[in-house]
């Protein structure tokens, strides 16, 4: 017996209604797993090593809140063909982000960056320590760092002190050529004044050591041209400091007169012309005074109580600028 057409009809409209139903579910479904953002639970910091399978990283992403499914996270990374893609790094989640955004963060490398500033005037040992404790990795590594890059040739006054900003995970090795790429720089720029680079450096790393106003700059590098000219010693003393700390390791933090008589490769009381390595590592200002030097005839200074220096073309002159410093000390 044949099926009314009207339940015919009936039946077509409830299977249409269920495929639609289906469809349009479907549908929802992927809207929310794409389109819906994700609140992270607070500020979330995902840090990725490199070689990190992307799967590992979904699951990584799910359990930290970022992402709803890690399932849906590795089907998109294979449609989009970025499942082998994702770069390493240190990630931050914090405002709400979709499945597509956080994709497109971790194929683009938005990762955080980290800004570290390495004064003037520091020994590579000291540099080293600081960027150790900075990065919170093992000073080791950055000494075989520089080492490798130098190939174990005397590295001391070659890292330009500056601010400098890096990525997790950190690469001792990336970081430091950033800082003897960026005294390159400089130095590309001075060397037509100075054709004696270690000259350079070393006159510009006592310039460093003797003086933190940028206005006398000129003139302690005038100080030293003119000395040098006259072969008369510096009598510099960070360079006693620099050859007592490379004898022995340490300083205790007092220069004495027997420090002055003590001879070591980098007294210029006892020895004349210049010490055989830069002292410490000099900011691009010493470095340019070394090269233009201030047109006086200075040939000493001493301090003088207010954070600067007293500049004397004699001797005469010197100790008279000597005793006004005591005074000032004794009455300190």
């Amino acid at each position: 017996m044949q099926e009314p057409i009207q339940s015919q009809t009936q039946r077509g409209f409830i299977a249409l209604g269920l495929l639609l139903a289906i469809v349009l579910g479907v549908v929802g479904f992927f809207y929310f797993q794409f389109k819906v953002p994700v609140h992270p639970p607070g500020e979330v910091m995902l840090e990725v090593a490199p070689g990190t399978p992307s799967g590992a990283i979904a699951h990584r992403l799910e359990a930290a809140g970022v992402i709803r499914s890690a399932r849906m996270f590795l089907l998109m990374a294979r449609m989009r063909g970025d499942a082998g893609r994702l770069q390493s790094g240190e990630y931050r989640f914090v405002e709400p982000v979709t499945l597509p955004e956080v994709m497109h963060r971790l194929h683009k490398g938005d990762v955080v960056l980290h800004r570290l500033t390495v004064p003037e005037g520091l020994r590579n040992d000291e540099v080293l320590n600081l960027l150790a404790e900075h990065t919170a990795t093992d000073v080791a590594r950055w000494r075989e760092a520089l080492g490798s890059l130098l190939d174990g040739k005397e590295s001391e006054g070659l890292l330009l002190p500056e601010t400098y900003t890096y990525r997790k995970p950190v690469r001792p090795k990336a970081i430091l050529l950033d800082m003897l790429k960026a005294q390159r720089a400089i130095m590309q720029t001075l060397l037509p004044t100075w054709q004696d680079e270690n000259g350079l450096r070393i006159v510009a790393s006592i310039v460093e050591k003797e003086t933190a106003v940028d206005a006398e700059r000129p003139l302690v590098a005038a100080v030293i041209r003119n000395r040098l000219e006259r072969r008369m010693a510096l009598q510099m003393d960070p360079t006693v400091i620099y050859g007592l700390w490379h004898e022995d390791g340490n300083f205790s933090g007092n220069i004495r007169k027997g420090d002055l008589k003590r001879d070591t490769p980098w007294n210029s009381y006892t020895r004349k012309g210049l010490p055989p390595t830069p002292i410490c590592n000099p900011g691009a200002a010493s470095l340019r005074a070394a090269t233009d030097p201030a047109d006086v005839e200075y040939l000493y200074f001493v301090a003088d109580g207010s954070g600067g220096h007293a500049f004397a073309s004699t001797l005469e002159e010197h100790n008279a600028n000597v005793r006004q410093w005591m005074r000032f000390e004794r009455n300190r």
